[in-house]
């Protein structure tokens, strides 16, 4: 790694500072439930490694102590993670330079605060390097793996997380998040909308859909809403050039 790419990694790490502090609690409360549900430390830090996805992390060990079928466990997790897709489609243009291996490893490595952050490092620069994009995502993805060995280990330790503030951390750091967009437009009825619908999946549909049928529908208004005239003009003018 060169000296300039070895800086765009630890910029990258560094720039997931904020995110570790608020998504550590839930790896170690995730190692503490797993072992709870009956897996093995090993199990529960195989599944941090490979799922790498807090949300799904904590759907799948729910579902494993309650005799249910391997293809709905699969089919809950992948709708948890659904969003992934979404993510994954939204960011491709800031990557197109990424080589396939690249791209595969790294997105593995993608989640919420790294989808936020890639885009407006892409709003700053113009441009998402590969050293930066993987800085933030090993930035993230070891301290998670430490978080669940050590909740794991001392499992009977950690209690209930909302006696002392933890179950809210996560979703502050995530509305953190959102705000960070507010500039963009139309971002307060795409936001609301997903919002109102999401909250009506849950009590019709209920959880884990709720997640994906919002972000599926605030998609699809964001694209069906007007571009502004200067956009526009904007977006002509590539498709010609191209």
């Amino acid at each position: 790694m060169t000296d300039t790419a070895a800086h765009e990694f630890w910029r990258g790490a560094r720039k997931a500072l904020p995110a570790i502090l608020s998504a550590c609690p839930f790896g170690a409360l995730f190692g503490a439930l797993a072992v709870d549900n009956g897996l093995s430390i090993s199990e529960a830090m195989l599944m941090s490694a490979t799922v790498f996805a807090g949300a799904s992390q904590m759907v799948g060990i729910e579902l494993f102590g309650q005799k249910v079928q391997p293809w709905l466990i699969v089919l809950s997790i992948f709708a948890v993670n659904f969003r992934m897709v979404l993510y994954s489609a939204s960011i491709a243009r800031h990557i197109t330079h990424f080589s396939r291996a690249q791209k595969a490893f790294g997105l593995f490595l993608l989640t919420d605060p790294h989808y936020a952050e890639t885009e407006r490092r892409a709003d700053a620069t113009g441009r998402v390097r590969f050293a930066w994009f993987l800085g933030y995502g090993i930035g993230l993805y070891v301290p998670w793996q430490i978080a669940t060995a050590l909740g794991a280990v001392f499992a009977g330790l950690i209690g209930n997380p909302a006696a002392i503030g933890l179950d809210v951390l996560l979703p502050i750091y995530f509305l953190s998040l959102v705000m960070g967009f507010r500039q963009r437009r139309n971002w307060l009825p795409v936001v609301a909308t997903a919002s109102v619908v999401s909250v009506l999946a849950l009590k019709v549909v209920g959880s884990p859909w709720h997640v994906s049928i919002g972000a599926v529908v605030g998609m699809v208004l964001a694209a069906c809403l007007p571009l502004p005239a200067e956009e526009k003009d904007s977006a002509i003018s590539k498709h010609y050039r191209n």
